[in-house]
């Protein structure tokens, strides 16, 4: 699969509402263009491809708007919407914060977003200009679900 391939499958998978194979999800991340982290800093919009991970319900549950990136060393995992539809980072749910870090996954370093207080990493690729793809990577008891990753996406907010 070339990069515009990858592009186009990735459109078409992000219009599913259920039942998104995480194995056209890795081939659609192997297509793509690495992406360093100073050059994804700003505001983000969020969605998850809804392949059944657990998080697919859990971060809509919360609010979860998508994240923001004020430089490589401060960054907001978890911008979520209150009752009145305020932003705000939580950071509870997060327990604490983040950092962005160019760093190796799966033989490639890309952008890599490091929570502060759990064993989580999350890994961009460029789609195009404003929009990412993620994975969701770390321990296994903190972010796979049923072996599987949680696959994302993030949009210039």
């Amino acid at each position: 699969m070339d990069v515009e391939q990858a592009r186009n499958k990735f459109q078409e998978l992000r219009a599913q509402s259920e039942g998104v194979s995480p194995t056209d999800l890795d081939a659609v991340w192997a297509a793509l263009d690495v992406v360093a982290a100073a050059d994804i800093l700003g505001t983000w919009k969020g969605a998850v491809f809804q392949t059944g991970h657990q998080l697919c319900t859990i971060l809509p549950a919360s609010g979860w708007h998508g994240k923001t990136f004020h430089s490589v060393l401060d960054a907001k995992p978890l911008m979520c919407r209150d009752d009145e539809g305020n932003l705000y980072s939580n950071v509870k749910l997060g327990r604490g914060e983040a950092s962005l870090w160019n760093i190796e996954f799966r033989g490639e370093v890309t952008a890599t977003m490091v929570y502060d207080g759990k064993p989580i990493f999350d890994h961009f690729k460029r789609v195009d200009e404003n929009t990412l793809m993620g994975i969701m990577n770390g321990k296994p008891e903190a972010v796979l679900d049923n072996g599987r990753h949680l696959y994302f996406l993030l949009e210039r907010d």
